[in-house]
């Protein structure tokens, strides 16, 4: 087990619930996972998971890596706020993996008494320790959830996690997972050691001015756009949009054309702004990716080759069904 904070590990501070209980605590709130699996634990951070960013998600690829010999699965307990950011991330950086690699948390800390966190940590441990079980997960209220298809769509109900686009792996009934989809065991990890922080997403909204994207260009590899609907660009002020995306992709930079509807993803081809945007050069499209995946994967990408082929052909090529 991999702890790493979060709400489950929370008590209150007096200003407001901070991440406290150790790994041990946390680990000895639940006896019954003794009976499942033997587990050793150990806590590199101890974070509200606001605080995670790729520096974390690096480390914690680390310790999997450098411990994967010794142990059958890796569960992650980790916040919510940013659990699927750090399931897509791991994801890249431990691909193909045999062995289960396992996020969870909850939504009330441990500590409680009224807590989904106890049932979410026996889940977890229950399906890594399952014969089924392999690759990037989140394990949350009863769900199996790929790391690349998971994204928090609540703030406090239980049921926080939804699989955007794609079924769940299964549900946990008594104790056991009941797989909806059956998946075949790689034979053999791979390992990444590399992200390119130097990315952005923009967040288009009706009256954006499009100078912004002139800073964009001299600070950033790569650019995450978040369009409406179908995905385009708009007019406002005779083509400055597309003029700042053209100057932005002279630079030999990559922009990622993505949609802020949370399902069913983009289509650049069925509408006029779509097609103009598309005319700018070699912008990428996002589909149906989350945008949690959008960003780990392009810091992956960006990390190994700036080349835009080179770009585009990874992008483009599905890992753990994150693109369709």
């Amino acid at each position: 087990m991999i702890a790493t904070g979060g709400t489950i590990a929370s008590k209150n501070s007096g200003a407001g619930l901070a991440p406290a209980l150790s790994s041990k605590e946390l680990l000895a709130s639940v006896p019954e996972i003794a009976d499942l699996c033997k587990v050793t634990e150990l806590q590199p951070f101890n974070l509200d998971s606001t605080d995670v960013y790729y520096r974390h998600w690096l480390e914690i690829a680390r310790i999997v890596e450098e411990n994967y010999r010794k142990y059958d699965g890796f569960v992650v307990t980790h916040g919510t706020d940013t659990m699927a950011y750090t399931a897509a991330a791991l994801s890249y950086l431990v691909q193909s993996s045999p062995k289960p690699i396992v996020l969870t948390g909850s939504q009330k800390s441990v500590y409680l008494r009224d807590t989904d966190a106890r049932g979410n940590l026996v889940d977890a441990f229950s399906y890594c320790a399952d014969d089924g079980a392999t690759g990037v997960k989140v394990v949350f209220d009863g769900k199996v959830i790929l790391g690349t298809r998971a994204k928090k769509i609540r703030t406090r109900s239980y049921n926080a996690f939804a699989s955007v686009d794609f079924p769940d792996i299964a549900v946990m009934r008594d104790g056991r997972p009941v797989y909806y989809l059956r998946e075949e065991k790689p034979e053999k990890a791979r390992f990444f050691h590399a992200l390119d922080p130097e990315i952005f997403v923009l967040k288009m909204f009706p009256g954006l001015r499009a100078d912004v994207l002139g800073y964009l260009a001299e600070h950033c590899d790569g650019l995450i756009l978040e369009t409406f609907g179908s995905g385009g660009l708009p007019n406002y002020r005779n083509d400055e949009f597309f003029t700042g995306l053209k100057a932005f992709l002279d630079k030999g930079k990559t922009v990622v054309v993505s949609t802020q509807v949370e399902r069913e993803g983009s289509a650049l081809a069925n509408y006029e702004v779509g097609r103009r945007l598309m005319e700018c050069g070699r912008v990428l499209e996002a589909r149906n990716m989350t945008l949690e995946c959008a960003v780990s994967k392009l810091m992956w990408i960006l990390a190994q080759t700036k080349a835009p082929a080179e770009v585009e052909q990874l992008f483009y090529t599905s890992i753990e069904k994150d693109i369709f």
